[in-house]
């Protein structure tokens, strides 16, 4: 794994970055675990924009992977390292002893002829192996973690993210997530062993808009550059002001300063340490006789 920069023979490759893919052990993806890829460009149920500057982009096919890791007690081999055209984190192909094969998170460190394993029971806390938080001692860096037992993965699923196990209270296990909020998570809660791999994601420059293109991300055209038709901002003699003294969004939400995010939420009550530092409430943790 590492980072490879061009020669700055053109401008758009003056600042670019790219992967060497020494990771990548095979090229064409299972066909048994490919499914199709719609292209949204946006738009929801009723074809309208809901999310600008989406469209175009490569034709891909969608990997399925298994975040709910319920294949159990049942050992898996690892057989390749695969480039996810639809994530920032590789995948893994994993053949397991009965034949059948899936798709996982790449954990870093995990090698082509590993054993993979998941459980309902307390096991090694390998890397790639997943099992319910509270079998996983603290400290613990782990990824791909429930927040309802059974429904499969849903937090630290990105290239190079992880949490880490701090304490188990009651039948909550504390964990400190990468945005550095601390929250409780119940404790028959699945969760793999070890940090998502290609942490150098970070790295990358893309160096020319016509390689965001290829990723289906459209321009981004400032409001006061637009007719008054098309944005509240647009219009004007020349080169002008946004003129609103509250800037706004094409649909009139306030854009500078005003909170959108929605209220608080009932599982607000799960957060410990908020990502800002604040510490939202206290808790006893009792320490192992």
């Amino acid at each position: 794994m590492g980072v490879i920069k061009e020669k700055p023979v053109t401008p758009g490759r003056r600042h670019m970055t790219k992967y060497d893919f020494e990771e990548i052990t095979k090229d064409e993806p299972e066909k048994s675990l490919l499914s199709k890829w719609k292209q949204k460009a946006g738009r929801n149920n009723q074809g309208r924009i809901t999310a600008r500057h989406r469209g175009g982009g490569h034709k891909k096919r969608y990997r399925i992977v298994d975040f709910k890791r319920d294949k159990f007690d049942v050992i898996g081999k690892v057989v390749a390292v695969e480039y996810d055209p639809c994530r920032t984190a590789r995948i893994s192909l994993v053949r397991y002893e009965d034949g059948e094969k899936r798709y996982i998170i790449w954990p870093k460190g995990l090698k082509v002829g590993d054993t993979v394993l998941s459980s309902r029971n307390k096991i090694e806390p390998n890397i790639g192996w997943a099992m319910p938080l509270k079998y996983i001692p603290d400290g613990t860096i782990v990824h791909n973690i429930e927040l309802i037992p059974g429904q499969g993965g849903e937090l630290c699923r990105s290239a190079g993210s992880y949490a880490q196990v701090l304490a188990k209270i009651g039948k909550y296990v504390l964990l400190r997530l990468p945005s550095k909020e601390e929250r409780l998570v119940n404790h028959n809660c699945l969760a793999t062993v070890g940090q998502v791999g290609l942490e150098e994601h970070e790295l990358i420059s893309l160096g020319k808009a016509g390689r965001k293109r290829w990723m289906g991300r459209r321009p981004h055209v400032r409001g006061v550059a637009m007719n008054p038709v098309d944005h509240p901002h647009g219009g004007g003699e020349g080169r002008s002001p946004q003129g609103n003294p509250h800037p706004v969004s094409p649909t009139g939400v306030k854009a500078k300063g005003y909170k959108t995010r929605r209220g608080k939420r009932p599982s607000d009550k799960f957060i410990i340490k908020s990502r800002k530092g604040k510490i939202l409430r206290r808790i006893e943790i009792q320490k192992p006789v």
